[in-house]
């Protein structure tokens, strides 16, 4: 093994159990006053002390991290100025503490086993909560190692994650929402290629898995349509938000109508590298909309026959009437127009009964009158009755 191995062995230890509601309230375990602590032990005042420091302790107050050092039971014996701000205790108040008591859910057995672990380990590094005078905790990143000067020593660096576990939960959080949304999002560089999209865009192109998806081109997606450059210039060169509707022809075929929203995608230093897009399948809506149209076109036209029947059926009874009246006059004195008169009667009845097939069409339905059920142009269909 080289060298660079033998450094570079790390342990990781995840100590995060339940956080307490309330500050903890254990009282601390002072085991013993250390020979040794670094100089300036009167509390905050201690970051800006004037007294003249050692290099090592002048190194160790500089240090960006919480430094804590202790003996191999984990008795703290020294600390830095990062450590009394974190913490919130003195260096003379800290010393003489168990670190075990400033980790919270670490006991001696803990401490013990990292002493062992470093003896062939180089580093060991514990996401844990650690616990300030107050009672209260913060998230921590604690890196330990051993020292094996008098008689060797244990060294924690304690870094305060606060923001960066904040800033973790959201993108946990958005990332949760982004991936059950209803809509489809995707993201795309600025060649228009698809770095990331979630389940209900994948599932909205036909693809069973979203990362199948990426590496695919947004302009094949938009295949046919002039508007995926018009939604680069609009959001790259005008730096503005591109709102739309457009019908799509997906790579199975399928035309999909879509509501797409396009706005501008940055890196940390601010900078466009692509573009966020949000679609909407307005299939379902478009669908809806022309049944409504069709529902209310089939309801205009069967009330226009309902009045139209009712209008026509008074003078088909009236004329039945009348012609009834001229049979019984006339009787068997001219055939000719006894004979006009029955054939007339005749087509009244027809009409009566056209007229009763009508009033009860409940669909309107059209059909062709030339038998050519193909030719749809209006002036070669009537309606089926």
């Amino acid at each position: 093994m080289s060298v660079f191995d033998d450094m570079s062995r790390t342990m990781r230890i995840d100590l995060i159990p339940d956080v307490p509601a309330e500050p903890v309230t254990d009282k601390r375990r002072v085991v013993v006053k250390p020979d040794r602590i670094i100089p300036g032990t009167s509390g905050k005042q201690d970051l800006t002390s004037s007294q003249e420091l050692t290099p090592y302790q002048e190194l160790l107050d500089s240090i960006y991290d919480a430094a804590v050092i202790t003996d191999l039971k984990g008795t703290i014996t020294e600390a830095n100025a990062r450590a009394v701000q974190f913490l919130e205790w003195s260096k003379a108040e800290l010393a003489g503490v168990s670190v075990s008591d400033i980790i919270y859910g670490a006991d001696d057995g803990l401490i013990a086993g990292l002493a062992k672990n470093l003896e062939r380990q180089r580093f060991t590094l514990i996401q844990a909560h650690c616990v300030r005078k107050d009672g209260t905790v913060f998230p921590s990143e604690i890196a330990v190692n051993r020292l094996k000067s008098d008689s060797g020593r244990l060294c924690f660096f304690i870094r305060d994650i606060t923001l960066r576990r904040q800033a973790e939960e959201m993108l946990r959080t958005e990332h949760c929402a982004i991936q059950n949304s209803a809509n489809g999002i995707a993201i795309v560089n600025l060649k228009g290629l698809i770095e990331y999209a979630n389940p209900a865009f994948a599932a909205m192109i036909g693809i069973r898995d979203q990362e199948e998806v990426a590496g695919v081109s947004i302009h094949d997606i938009l295949d046919g349509t002039d508007m995926a450059a018009e939604m680069f210039k609009a959001v790259i060169d005008e730096d503005r938000t591109w709102r739309g509707e457009l019908a799509a022809e997906l790579p199975s075929g399928q035309v999909i109508d879509l509501d797409i929203q396009a706005t501008s995608y940055r890196n940390s230093d601010g900078e466009k590298v692509g573009l966020v897009f949000s679609f909407s399948d307005l299939s379902d809506r478009k669908r809806a909309e022309v049944a409504l149209r069709e529902a209310d076109r089939q309801r205009v036209m069967l009330e226009t026959l309902g009045a139209a029947c009712h209008h026509l059926g008074q003078p088909a009874t009236v004329l039945m009437a009348n012609l009834g009246l001229m049979r019984h006059k006339i009787g068997s004195e001219d055939p000719l127009l006894s004979e006009l008169i029955d054939s007339s009667m005749v087509a009244i009845r027809r009409l009566g009964d056209t007229l009763h097939k009508l009033n009860c069409v409940n669909e309107y339905r059209t059909t062709s009158y030339m038998g050519e059920e193909n030719d749809n142009s209006p002036r070669s269909r009537i309606l089926d009755i």
